[in-house]
């Protein structure tokens, strides 16, 4: 809802970045909020076309006040992955990357019920406190009728998961300082990766894995420099469900990079999913992982899924002279969307403005690799 001005080439004033400007952005943001209850802000369908899952609750027509509308050559500027390919780009020019920044989520709730459970959702602001026609307040009251915002497209997101030392100030602190964080859309999905070397696909489920991953690699948010002998890196990740939740349908690893010359791309690869399917030789699965929703009832079941997914990876298409960078996506199988619960507990005809479910998800923090030259 910033329209082309969170993530721009240029600053606030218009000037272009100069490095003391990279340095300063790099050094007092080292996190960004990327899913809320104002939207999700991964990445977007036209900036990533060959995402399956691009196309997830984004807010995307209008300023936050509704009073100008969203043009699509301001989207690069909005969303984290593009942002995160710009930041190659701009370090490589400059010197420094801006935007090297770790993903965290939050409820941004203007209540004191704080809850983010699609199940369990008490809205993020007084008028929308549930009700049989809470769906239909503004929450944007545009002038223009085609720009505003209704309360049914709110999200129930967002988590911040942060892996720190101790459960103490200063470490929490601490770890989002160096970007050991991920963000959720709402649910308890646990998730860590490490980066390295020399990890062995077997190591994954290792007792110790936490413990050779610090030794041997890097976690989420660290960085990794260029291999003695060229070799790719590698990844170890594991996922656990929501005790309370969903189970998991795949875990993804997102890359981008930046080629020899000067152009970024971006890529999903499938790493590890559910129930057996197989993932071809291209990165991905042909195969969905089905919908148990149903949606009159407002229910599902979890007899498809995963509780456990893990995954020991190494990049195909490394190439040890290109600047990337390296998250990973983890998605739940479908489940009813808050305003489906609403509908089967008042009663109510279900909004047609919003999808009758959801496929909640964490979005880790990047670990980025920089050439030696």
């Amino acid at each position: 809802m910033f329209n082309g001005l969170m993530f721009s080439t240029k600053t606030f004033d218009g000037n272009e970045i100069t490095r003391a400007y990279a340095e300063k952005r790099l050094h007092w943001e080292p996190i960004v909020e990327v899913t809320q209850m104002k939207g999700d802000g991964e990445t977007h369908p036209l900036l990533s076309p060959d995402d399956t899952f691009a196309d997830y609750e984004q807010w995307d027509l209008s300023n936050l006040a509704g009073t100008a509308a969203k043009t699509e050559d301001m989207l690069q500027y909005e969303y984290a992955r593009s942002a995160l390919k710009l930041g190659l780009k701009l370090g490589k020019e400059i010197g420094v990357n801006p935007y090297k920044f770790g993903m965290i989520g939050a409820s941004d709730t203007h209540t004191a019920l704080s809850t983010t459970r699609e199940e369990n959702y008490f809205g993020k602001y007084k008028s929308a406190e549930p009700g049989p026609n809470r769906h239909e307040t503004e929450v944007v009251p545009a002038q223009d009728p085609s720009l505003r915002i209704f309360a049914s497209q709110e999200l129930a997101s967002g988590l911040t998961a942060v892996w720190a030392r101790e459960n103490t100030r200063s470490d929490i602190f601490s770890a989002m300082k160096r970007k050991e964080v991920y963000a959720t859309t709402g649910t308890r999905i646990r998730v860590r990766v490490f980066a390295g070397w020399d990890f062995k696909a077997d190591e994954v489920n290792r007792a110790d894995f936490v413990a050779q991953g610090y030794r041997r690699g890097v976690p989420m948010g660290g960085e990794l420099s260029a291999s003695e002998n060229g070799n790719a890196p590698n990844f170890m990740i594991r996922a656990i469900r929501d005790p309370d939740g969903a189970n998991l349908d795949r875990i993804q690893m997102i890359k981008g990079w930046l080629d020899t010359s000067g152009e970024t791309h971006e890529r999903v690869y499938d790493v590890a999913v559910s129930d057996g399917r197989e993932i071809s030789g291209e990165g991905r699965t042909s195969q969905p992982v089905g919908n148990t929703v149903d949606i009159d009832m407002a229910t599902y079941t979890n007899n498809i899924g995963d509780t456990i997914l893990a995954a020991h990876w190494t990049d195909p298409d490394f190439d040890p002279n290109e600047h990337a960078f390296y998250y990973v996506r983890v998605l739940e199988i479908p489940t009813p969307r808050w305003t489906t619960y609403d509908a089967a507990f008042y009663n109510i005809k279900r909004p047609d403005n919003v999808p009758a479910t959801t496929q909640d998800r964490a979005y880790t923090s990047p670990v980025w690799y920089t050439p030696n030259t």
